[in-house]
Formats: C-alpha cells, sequence, structure tokens
C-alpha cells in the first residue's frame, strides 16, 4: 500500500481510461431501457446507428492511441540512436537529455538511480564517476528486471583491422558495475584522472520512465593550501569537463544543491556561469529528510518551499525547485544490503515520499497544496523531466532532419575525397601532388613574409613577451633586458614579415643604445705592457687594445641572439603555412611522411642559413675589433676634440701662467722662454712616454680614445649586422629556398618513393577511413529516413487529432 505507481506517458494514460471508462451516448439509458412499442422502428435504427458510430469513434481513438505510443517509442529510439552518432562520430548535434550536475555530497549518483528504478553505480563520499554516464532509458512493460545494453566502441577505435559499427552488448546489473568501477580504476591512475567520453548504457524496464539521463562527475570544493594541490587539480578537470558539457544548448541541465539556505549558491555558481538566466535548468533540493528536522519554525519551512525571487530567479524551468529524499542502503544479498530486491528499493522511495509530505504538513501545520504537492517526490521529479523531454523531442524533430542532411552532404563530401586520394596512389600522380604542395608551400611562405591577416593572431601570433620567452631575449654583458613596454608594438601578436621586422628593430634599439662599459685604472696600466723596441708607454695602443675587447665581449651575445630569435621566427612560418594550406584545403593530409621530409628540409635550411649568416657577421665583428683604422673607427672626431681640448686647455693655461709670472719675476728673456718650452715638452713626454705612473691626464687621453674607438666598433656592427641578416637570411628563404626543396623532392622521389609516401600504409589508412565513412554515411541516412517518416506521422496524427476533435 505504501507504492506509489510510476507514471506512464498522458497518451498511455488517456488509452487505459477510455478502455475502462463506458461509452456515453448522446441517447439517455433510461430511454432504451423503456417499452419497446413505445419507440418506432426509425427510432430504434436510430439509436442503433448512434450506438454503432460511437463504437467506431472509441475505436478509432483506441487505434490512434496505439499508434501515437508506437510512434512515440519509435521517436524515442531515434534520439538515442541520434546521441549515439554524436558521440561515435562527433558530430556536431546533440539530442535532448538531462546533465545531472552536483557536488560529490549532493547524493548526485542516488538521484539518478531512484529516478530509474534501480540501482547500478557506486554511490557514497569521493569521486566515484570519472566518465560521464549516458543512460537511455525506456519504459517496457515486459521487463519485469532492467534490461542493459552496453554500447561499446567499434572495431576500429579498438586498433582492429575488422571494420564494425559499435555495437551494443547485453551485460547484467552486476557486469555494468564492474565495467564502470574498471574504468574509473584505470582513469585514476592516469595522468588525465576524468575523461568527457561517455560511458552509454541502454535500459528496458517496466519502472523506467522515457528518459535520457547524463550524470557527470561530481564537483568538488576542495580546501585552499598547497597541501590540497592534488585536489585543486582535480577540482579545476572536473569542472571544465562539467562546464563543457553544460554548453549543449539541448541538455536540460540538473541542478542539484545540498542546502537549507538558497542563498547559498554551491552548484548554481557553476551552471549560472553558462546558463547565466537558469532558462534550462531545473533545480532540485536533494535529502529533503535530512533537512526537514532543522527548521524550527513553520515559517522558515514556506521560505524553503517557496523561495523568493531575490534568493532564486524566478526564470527556472518549473518555476520552484523540486525536493526529492533517496533512503539509504544498497540492493543485494549480502549482510550490509538493505534492501533485497529493486522492487523493495522503489517501496522504500514511494515510502519515504510520503513521509517527507507528511513530516512538512506537520511542520508547517496545514495542508499541502496541490502545487506544493508537485514538487516533492522523486515520482514528480521524474513525471516532469519525461513530459519536458517529451515536448523538446517533439519540437526538435523538425529542427533535426536538416541538420542530418548537412551532416550526410559533409560525409559524402568526404567519402568522395577519400575515394579520389585513393584514385592517385599511383608514381606519376603521387610526384604531381608533391610538386603542387611545394608551390603551395612556398607561396605560403611568401605570403607570411610580406604580410598577410589571413592566419588569426590570437592562436599563431606572439607578443613581444612571448617572442623572449621561446625565442630567446636579448641580454647585455652586465645581464640587463631592456623593457619590453618601451619597444614599439611589443603587446601586439604579430608572426611572419612583422615579427622579424619587430625583432630587427628592438636589436637595433638595444645594441644601439649601449655605452661603453666603465675602465679601470688597472686596465689601462695592464694594456700599455712593453714595446718590442722599447719599454715606453703608447697610449694610443692603449686605447686600442682596450676599446676592441670591450667591444668584442659587449657585441658577440647580442649577435648570436639575434640569430637564435630571428631563426624561431623563421621555423614558426612553418606551422602557420601549414594551417593557411589546411584552410584552404591545400594539405596533404595522410602523406605524414612527406610531410615531415619537407618540414625537416626547410628547418634545416633556416638553421644552417642563419649559421652561415652568423658566421659572416663574426667575421665583420672580428675584422673590425683586430685592426684599428682611424678614418673607421674615429668618425665623431668632435667628441674627440672636446675630450682633448679639456686636458690640453687645463695645461695650456697653466704654463701660460707660470711663464707670466716667471717673466714678471726675474725679467727672462726670450731664450730663457724656449728654455722653458722644452722644459715643458721633456716633462709631457716623462709623462706620457717614460713614466709608469698614470696621471690623470693620461687616464683621460685613453679613456677619450677609447670612447671614439667604442662608438665608431658599434656603428659600424649595427649597420653590418642588419644589413648582412636581411641578405643572407631572409632573402635566402625567397631566392634559394625553392631551389633546394625542389632538389630534395626530386632527390627524394629518385631513392624511394614507396617509403616517402608510405603508399602501402596509406593504402590501409585510407581504407579503414573508407570503411568508417561508409558507417558513418549508412547511419546517418538511417536516422534521416527515420526522422522523416516520425515527422511525416506525427504531423498526420496531429492533424487527425485535431479533426477528431472538431468533430467531438
Amino acid at each position: 500500500m505504501f507504492e506509489i505507481s510510476y507514471s506512464l506517458s498522458k497518451q498511455k494514460q488517456k488509452s487505459l481510461s477510455l478502455a475502462s471508462t463506458p461509452l456515453s451516448l448522446p441517447i439517455p439509458l433510461n430511454r432504451i431501457s423503456s417499452s419497446s412499442s413505445s419507440f418506432s422502428s426509425s427510432s430504434s435504427r436510430l439509436i442503433r446507428k448512434e450506438m454503432s458510430r460511437e463504437e467506431e469513434r472509441a475505436a478509432e481513438m483506441e487505434n490512434e492511441n496505439g499508434v501515437w505510443e508506437e510512434e512515440q517509442c519509435r521517436l524515442y529510439e531515434a534520439y538515442n540512436e541520434l546521441h549515439g552518432l554524436a558521440q561515435a562520430f562527433d558530430t556536431p548535434f546533440d539530442a535532448p537529455a538531462v546533465l545531472v550536475v552536483g557536488h560529490q555530497t549532493d547524493g548526485k549518483s542516488a538521484l539518478v538511480e531512484a529516478l530509474m528504478g534501480f540501482q547500478f553505480n557506486h554511490v557514497g563520499g569521493g569521486t566515484k564517476t570519472r566518465r560521464p554516464i549516458t543512460l537511455h532509458m525506456k519504459y517496457d512493460a515486459d521487463a519485469h528486471s532492467p534490461l542493459c545494453r552496453l554500447l561499446l566502441p567499434s572495431k576500429s577505435d579498438s586498433h582492429s583491422d575488422s571494420d564494425s559499427e559499435p555495437h551494443e552488448k547485453s551485460l547484467s546489473l552486476q557486469e555494468i558495475q564492474a565495467y564502470i568501477e574498471a574504468e574509473n580504476m584505470r582513469l585514476e591512475k592516469e595522468p588525465c584522472l576524468f575523461s568527457a567520453k561517455e560511458i552509454i548504457v541502454r535500459v528496458d524496464y517496466k519502472y523506467c520512465p522515457n528518459l535520457t539521463i547524463i550524470d557527470t562527475p561530481g564537483l568538488i570544493a576542495p580546501a585552499p593550501g598547497p597541501k590540497n594541490r592534488a585536489l585543486q587539480v582535480q577540482a579545476r578537470a572536473v569542472e571544465a569537463l562539467v562546464r563543457a558539457k553544460m554548453q549543449h544548448k539541448e541538455f536540460i541541465i540538473l541542478c542539484l544543491e545540498d542546502c537549507s539556505d538558497w542563498s547559498n549558491a554551491t552548484t548554481r555558481r557553476v551552471v549560472m556561469q553558462i546558463d547565466p538566466e537558469l532558462s534550462r535548468t531545473v533545480i532540485v533540493s536533494t535529502k529533503l529528510d535530512t533537512k526537514i528536522p532543522q527548521f524550527a519554525r513553520s515559517s522558515d519551512v514556506e521560505v524553503f518551499l517557496s523561495p523568493p525571487t531575490c534568493m532564486l530567479d524566478g526564470c527556472i524551468l518549473g518555476d520552484s525547485p523540486f525536493f526529492t529524499s533517496v533512503p539509504s542502503g544498497r540492493v543485494g544479498s549480502g549482510h550490509d544490503s538493505v534492501y533485497r530486491s529493486n522492487d523493495e528499493f522503489k517501496k522504500a522511495i514511494s515510502l519515504r515520499e510520503m513521509e517527507d509530505v507528511a513530516s512538512l504538513e506537520e511542520k508547517l501545520g496545514r495542508s499541502l497544496s496541490i502545487q506544493e504537492r508537485s514538487r516533492i517526490g522523486v515520482s514528480k521529479l521524474r513525471c516532469f523531466l519525461e513530459e519536458l523531454l517529451q515536448k523538446r523531442y517533439m519540437d526538435n524533430v523538425p529542427l533535426i532532419i536538416p541538420l542530418l542532411e548537412k551532416e550526410y552532404r559533409s560525409a559524402a563530401r568526404k567519402m568522395n575525397e577519400i575515394n579520389q586520394e585513393l584514385s592517385t596512389l599511383d608514381e606519376l600522380k603521387l610526384k604531381e601532388k608533391g610538386r603542387v604542395f611545394h608551390d603551395l608551400f612556398l607561396t605560403k611562405l611568401s605570403l607570411l613574409l610580406k604580410g598577410t591577416v589571413v592566419a588569426p593572431p590570437d592562436k599563431f601570433g606572439e607578443t613581444l613577451q612571448d617572442e623572449r620567452t621561446n625565442g630567446g631575449a636579448f641580454v647585455s654583458s652586465d645581464g640587463l633586458q631592456f623593457p619590453h613596454k618601451l619597444i614599439p608594438n611589443a603587446g601586439m601578436r604579430l608572426y611572419g614579415g612583422a615579427q622579424y621586422h619587430r625583432a630587427m628593430a628592438e636589436f637595433r634599439f638595444l645594441a644601439g643604445g649601449i655605452k661603453c662599459p666603465p675602465i679601470t685604472r688597472e686596465e689601462i696600466v695592464n694594456a700599455c705592457g712593453v714595446e718590442d723596441l722599447h719599454d715606453g708607454t703608447n697610449y694610443s695602443r692603449t686605447a686600442c687594445v682596450i676599446a676592441v675587447a670591450k667591444a668584442r665581449d659587449t657585441f658577440e651575445p647580442f649577435l648570436h641572439q639575434l640569430g637564435c630569435r630571428l631563426l624561431h621566427i623563421l621555423k614558426r612560418l612553418l606551422p602557420i603555412s601549414v594551417y593557411l594550406l589546411q584552410k584552404d584545403g591545400e594539405y596533404l593530409s595522410g602523406h605524414e611522411v612527406f610531410l615531415r621530409r619537407v618540414a625537416s628540409a626547410f628547418n634545416d635550411f633556416a638553421e644552417s642559413t642563419e649559421r652561415a649568416c652568423r658566421e659572416k657577421c663574426m667575421e665583420d665583428l672580428v675584422s673590425t675589433t683586430r685592426y684599428v683604422t682611424w678614418s673607421l673607427h674615429n668618425k665623431n672626431r668632435a667628441g674627440l676634440h672636446s675630450s682633448f681640448g679639456s686636458v690640453a686647455n687645463e695645461k695650456e693655461t697653466k704654463s701660460r701662467a707660470d711663464v707670466k709670472l716667471s717673466h714678471v719675476a726675474s725679467g727672462i728673456d726670450v731664450a730663457s722662454s724656449i728654455q722653458t718650452t722644452e722644459t715643458r715638452l721633456a716633462d709631457l713626454l716623462d709623462s706620457t712616454l717614460w713614466n709608469r705612473r698614470l696621471a690623470p691626464s693620461s687616464e683621460r687621453i685613453v679613456y677619450a680614445l677609447v670612447q671614439q674607438i667604442f662608438h665608431g666598433i658599434k656603428e659600424y656592427f649595427l649597420a653590418s649586422a642588419e644589413l648582412k641578416f636581411n641578405c643572407f637570411l631572409l632573402m635566402p628563404v625567397v631566392d634559394k629556398l625553392p631551389a633546394l626543396l625542389r632538389e630534395d623532392l626530386k632527390s627524394a622521389f629518385e631513392d624511394d618513393l614507396d617509403n616517402i609516401f608510405d603508399i602501402t600504409n596509406l593504402r590501409h589508412l585510407l581504407g579503414q577511413r573508407k570503411r568508417d565513412a561508409e558507417i558513418e554515411l549508412k547511419r546517418i541516412k538511417r536516422l534521416k529516413d527515420k526522422f522523416r517518416s516520425l515527422h511525416k506521422h506525427l504531423s498526420s496524427h496531429q492533424a487527425h487529432s485535431t479533426a477528431f476533435s472538431d468533430h467531438r
């Protein structure tokens, strides 16, 4: 007596009520039962005629209902097959389904089992679901125990040589359980931990509703801190998987909340990121039996059952939340099992529902309204979901047909391409395809260098910060980097010629701004040394020694960094060119060995060309730092004059002052003045040539000479490096790469064409792709015909129903 019968569809109920209800006649029965003498023969014939018409209408309606139920069954099976097709071939359409979303402790899997009417999955704390489980449930009055079929992948997915469609395998509940547990254990050992690929199970059972439910892994709310980092990684992985599933617009989201206060939006926080208005979301408050005792006042219960719009959005499906309780305990024969059969489990669910209603009425001090009762219990939720999904099925039938038509055309086009590829597997055609691809590849390279916007910058572009990270940064000898924000277009995501130009501009900007490193007195004294003919000091030689050493140490790292950066930019042209070829339908898919050969030839060319160019630049740097040519290294004579002028003026002013004072004091004649000048010259030679003690004037002279020589080397190095990288790295991509690739292809074709194109393996792969495409075409055509027939019959049934109602 505790059993609440699980509702069938409305059409079943209608047909049952029709069969059990007496026919209503337009003539009162008491008139029929009166004396036959009071009726004329014409009246008797009229009565019999009316009764016959009613019987015909009833029979017609019963027949219509039978056809309707059959069409509903076919409709549900068609959508199940559509969902399986979308999973098997990653097709872009989805059948309507109920997606269950909740945290690990929200009672998610238990609610799914209660909706099904039997237990099959792991239920409890922790992660029990690592792959979404799709349950295609179907009502079958003759199935007294659940009939389960697991959809297994095709043999081609399992790397088998034979071709077959994804197939179903009949398994017991225990075998389904074991399969799910094995999948969870497998994923637990893998780095990804979770998989978005669904486990698909079809279930026929007398207590099952006509529903498709997708049970997702439970969301995790980890504690903060480094100790919980592993759990935090899992939480992000689960949330990403669930969010991806919720993106499908056809899915009805069943959002589970285990809270007694609607202001706490634990699961809704995730759901509303995808469905902000909750327009395709059903809210369910689970574990109602544990919440009722927590309410102290009836007003709290009122708010909980009918939350105001400020707490819960009023746009949710069903207008208000559902409230469910699932009794604890597992079905089985063990000592820890609570229920011996699924029938006992179903009765316990019904009893729990009645007890929840009684407890609520006791707390409220009144009877629940019809509206409130329609939201309490698993049976009410199940009936609501079944009717909602059935309506979605009906509404979507006209929309599914054009999608299947489009997918069929796409699959047919794919089949034609495969057949065309199979027909071109001979030497002459393969060689021609290789040459055509060679020309197209070079065209894309040239286009990227000249400039294009076809490739998306957000996918292929690099900011200057990204470029420095991936290709190396320009770092001076002191280890400092220039702030990237000061470089023009630093924040823009560039590729190709634009990126090459920015890198060269950054090199020019940074290397051009380098100043001569500081010079110490010890360096000057050590650079003086001893000449081969005398032991005097030669400060011009000293300046040259210091300047060329400083210049080489400063600029040689920049040369290697520039080569590395530009090589990175050139190598990036390869994947972008491949994208452009794929985008224009010019890519040689399936010829992986040949494509690797082309990629390897391009990369080898880029590396060898960069290396040769860098060696030429090094020759220039070595030559300009090995021998100082004053006409080249000392271009800025004004700066040198200013440096020397301060020293000379100081000495001349001091000398003239001394001479004047000497003349006034002692009246020395011209002869003695000349003698004084000679003495000063001797002092100068003594301080600059013969004396090893470094005077301030000598230090300033060396410093000024070093600055001018370093500046001359820098100017020559910048101009030479930029010119040579443009001439010997960039230009060869345009004028030398085509000939090199052509020679490489010619050599490859002559050596071993079969291995280059891997013809044997290619035939095998194309054959497998053709078999897969044939299977896909067959399934899409079958589904297309099925939905077309369903649409025709449903439209016809609707027209008949309307006509019958009007006639009534």
